[in-house]
Formats: C-alpha cells, structure tokens, sequence
C-alpha cells in the first residue's frame, strides 16, 4: 500500500510546528486517516494533540540522525497502522538521510520548507550547504516574520540557485501572505537561431536543459566547455561540460552531457576548452541508460579557458 509523506523542513523557531498543528487542525486536511507524526527536532513550540481532529494522529519522536533506517521507520509504519506519514525534519540533519531510508511505499507527496526571514540570510551565510539541502527539492519555500519593507530579491536569489521550480511565499502576519512574483529569465536568448551560452551562464543552461529538456529539442547551441574522451565512447563520441559548484566547493562535480563529433577521439585533447556549436536532439543514450540531452556537433574549435573556471549559479 502507498503512503504519502508530507515532509517540512527547516531550522528552529522557523514555523513548523505552527503550521503542522494547524493544519491537522482543520478537517479539510485532516479527515481522521492514521497519520504517523515524526518528530526530529523539538522547538519552543509543542504540539496540542487534543485539538487534533479526530483521534488518530500518533506521535513518535527520533532524537539521532542514526535512527532514520528503513528497518525503525517501517516499524514504526506498522506499529501504528498508519495510512499517511508527517515530518518535522531537523534541519541541521541532510535531506538524503531520510529519503534513502524511506521504506519503499513511502511516497513524498508534499516537501515544504520554512524560514524566518529575520535569520535566513544569516543562516544561508553560515551553513550554505545546509541551507541548500532543504531548498533542493522544496515544492514550496515559506519566509515567514517579513516585514513590509526588506529585500525580497536577495531570498528569491537564494532559493533559485538551488531551486527554480519551487513556489515562493512571504508571510507578514496571520492571513497576510504574497506570493513571490519575481520573473526568472534566463541569461541568454532561447529563440535566437544560435543560443550562444555565455560563460557565466553554463551552469544555469545546465540545470534549465535537464530539467526542460523538450523545449532544447532542435535548438542550436554555441558554447564553451571541457571534452572529457575515453571510458568506453565510441571515437565519434565525448562528454562535454564543466565543473559546476551548486553551493560551496566541497560539491563541485563535473557536469557534461554526451556530444557527437567525427574524429572525436583524434581530433580533441582530453580535458581541453573547446568552444562547441551543435544541435540538441532529445534521444535515447547509453552512457544515459535513457533520453536525455545528445548534441550533434557541427563545429568543435580550441579555445581558452572559461571565466571563471568553475561555473556557479
């Protein structure tokens, strides 16, 4: 049987637990399923069961990172019979510890994070990769206790270059919320007949062509970046890209896709800047073991390296 997973996230005093309580308050959220309420940190906040509706919401509380193993979260599943699981996750735990020990019928259904906005800059400044970890995969980002006249492009920042799809809101008061409105455009021109990707811009065009793959299909390409030979390609095949570091260097990975170019292995040093021109054809791949992003060179020339050298959001 599937069990949908509501899972919050966020740092102490950032307004979880508020609006957990609140919301297995109201019956439009709560109709009186048997819900597993995990409880990973403990705030100044507590909950009031007793204003729960209904009966059948059970608590259980996981003090240690170590406990989270899929043997004591599906004990936990059948202990109490449960039909759906909520969690207040501690933030300063990383997100992939829970999900590569969520049972395997365990569904996320919903990911939300919150944040005072008081302290969030200084969070993000402190524990960057901490921060990132919860707005990664966030569908929606709360930054509660705004007031009227603060900067909203410096949070919307934040969140994009971890996240461009979730939703943003900000709270001023009880019932007094704004949804963020802030376009995103994209730092180069999709609709020119060649898209020229601009050095600052690679790791942007990354996530963008991965994540909207469909909208690549066709699309003529110009851009800078490292060819990676060997590993079992084919001659007339290479990875090209980049180093990419999402939020701090302890990330930093190389992210490349697959390119076609005759000679490939001849003709390219492996590890040297070239500057590729190509078209994006969405198709099956083996060294992607699905479809995904293929480019068709066209032209592949020498050139210097990329400014900077590592790309960043």
């Amino acid at each position: 049987m599937e069990i949908p997973v509501y899972l919050f996230t966020g740092f102490l005093e950032s307004g979880k637990t508020t609006f957990i309580q609140e919301a297995l308050e109201g019956d439009d959220f709560n109709a009186g399923e048997r819900t597993l309420l995990l409880l990973c940190e403990e705030g100044e906040e507590e909950y009031h069961p007793s204003r729960f509706f209904g009966t059948n919401v059970y608590l259980e509380s996981v003090e240690d990172e170590e406990e989270l193993t899929e043997e004591h979260l599906r004990e936990l599943q059948l202990k109490h019979r449960v039909e759906r699981v909520i969690v207040e996750y501690n933030g300063m735990w990383n997100l992939d510890t829970l999900y590569q020990n969520m049972p395997k019928e365990w569904i996320t259904y919903q990911e939300m994070m919150f944040a005072d906005a008081t302290t969030f800059l200084t969070y993000n400044q402190n524990m960057r990769q901490l921060v990132f970890d919860k707005l990664k995969s966030a569908e929606l980002v709360v930054f509660n206790r705004c007031s009227r006249d603060f900067d909203k492009m410096a949070f919307h920042k934040i969140v994009r270059a971890a996240n461009r799809r979730s939703q943003i809101l900000y709270e001023y008061g009880k019932d007094d919320v704004e949804l963020d409105q802030i376009p995103d455009p994209l730092p180069f021109d999709l609709n020119a007949p060649v898209v020229k990707i601009g050095d600052d811009a690679y790791a942007e065009w990354y996530r963008d062509i991965n994540e909207e793959q469909e909208k690549y299909d066709g699309k003529v390409l110009q851009v800078k970046g490292r060819s990676v030979l060997g590993g079992g390609l084919p001659p007339d095949k290479f990875v090209f890209g980049r180093h990419v570091m999402t939020c701090c260097v302890e990330d930093i990975q190389f992210a490349g896709l697959v390119c076609h170019w005759k000679g490939a292995e001849k003709t390219l040093e492996h590890g040297g800047w070239v500057t590729i021109t190509a078209q994006v054809r969405i198709q099956y791949d083996e060294m992607y073991g699905e479809k995904g992003p293929v480019l068709i060179c066209s032209q592949v020339s020498e050139a210097e390296e990329a400014v900077p050298e590592v790309a960043q959001f």
